[in-house]
């Protein structure tokens, strides 16, 4: 190496090297998720496409079926590895006929998703009301195919979009806050991911969250980033413990997350409000907004929370949790309930 060289890396310090080299990671990192983006983009527009040709022409499955098959042995024989089977073929005619009569906010949002994608949204889903929760929700978290089918499997969108949520934001943040926290709260938390249905101590549930945290933050939503368990708090010569502790994009605030493995109980609400109020005093940077704190319990009495957070002065919602997919009769229960209730 050249005198010169070895002068101008010298007069590099190693921090001043690594945030270099940090800068051309996330720059390149950056560019090939775009570059991704794009060429999946211009893949569906070519899919959609094909797939209306094809539906123009009127072929269908049974006398179609010989177009199909000579179309796809041509296809492959001049583009392998483009996808062009008979099955991949007939799938983008459906992908097509289901999503051109979709309103337009659905279709954008399944123009930029993986083919994989597509294709669960419409072999395991027939509301376009669900197919756009789901979708939009899979662009938001960057979902893989799996994890996608994990939340179809337990009906996220019923848990999340249409059972009510018990929360206080309205009453107790600054107006712009309330719609952003109540974005981040789910009515309930499916915990399927940790593999068990026996009962648990909060220790016990705690530790096996901690094991699997990559999937609880993706079960907690968009904008979560873990802090720390059993995160430490004082006063006083006395201590304190948050079960769970994160932080939220898009609130730009704390989240104290308290594990509760029996009912709710109308004391966890000023137990939390006093965690959120050392949270604030103690932990909260300039420029943050007041911390949240959601309280996940196995079972709550809605009448039972709805009076407890009447008197509650910190941002606190309130939320159940299951271990297994719930099955459809179960999921027909909720939506008569809430048409009840309407």
């Amino acid at each position: 190496m050249a005198k010169k060289e070895l002068g101008i890396l010298a007069s590099l310090s190693d921090s001043d090297y690594r945030k270099l080299l940090d800068e051309l990671r996330t720059s390149i990192t950056g560019t090939r998720i775009s570059l991704a983006r794009r060429i999946n983009e211009t893949m569906m527009q070519l899919y959609w496409n094909i797939g209306k040709s094809i539906s123009e022409r009127k072929i269908e499955e049974g006398y179609g079926a010989a177009v199909i098959n000579r179309l796809s042995a041509d296809l492959k024989n001049e583009f392998p590895n483009m996808g062009f089977s008979a099955r991949n073929l007939w799938d983008m005619k459906r992908f097509y006929e289901r999503f051109s009569v979709a309103e337009q906010k659905l279709r954008q949002v399944v123009a930029v998703l993986p083919w994989g994608h597509n294709l669960l949204l419409m072999n395991k889903l027939t509301s376009y009301e669900e197919m756009e929760y789901y979708a939009e929700e899979a662009v938001k978290l960057g979902w893989s195919r799996n994890v996608l089918l994990n939340y179809i499997k337990a009906d996220s969108f019923h848990n999340t979009k249409l059972l009510p949520k018990q929360h206080n934001f309205d009453k107790v943040l600054p107006e712009h806050l309330q719609e952003q926290a109540d974005e981040i709260l789910k009515s309930r938390y499916n915990l399927a991911f940790l593999g068990t249905s026996k009962p648990l101590k909060e220790l016990e549930l705690e530790k096996m969250l901690m094991e699997k945290i990559r999937f609880f933050i993706l079960e907690l939503g968009r904008g979560f980033s873990f802090i720390g368990n059993q995160y430490r708090l004082t006063l006083n010569d006395k201590e304190y413990f948050v079960d769970m502790l994160f932080f939220n994009r898009c609130t730009r605030s704390l989240v104290a997350v308290e594990l509760k493995i029996g009912d709710f109980e109308p004391e966890y609400i000023s137990k939390m409000g006093f965690y959120l109020s050392l949270l604030d005093k103690q932990a909260k940077m300039d420029g943050e907004n007041p911390s949240i704190g959601i309280i996940l319990c196995a079972n709550k009495d809605r009448d039972e929370v709805e009076i407890a957070l009447q008197t509650a002065t910190s941002p606190i919602g309130v939320a159940d949790y299951n271990f297994e997919f719930p099955d459809k009769k179960i999921k027909q229960l909720i939506i008569d309930e809430l048409k009840r209730n309407k």
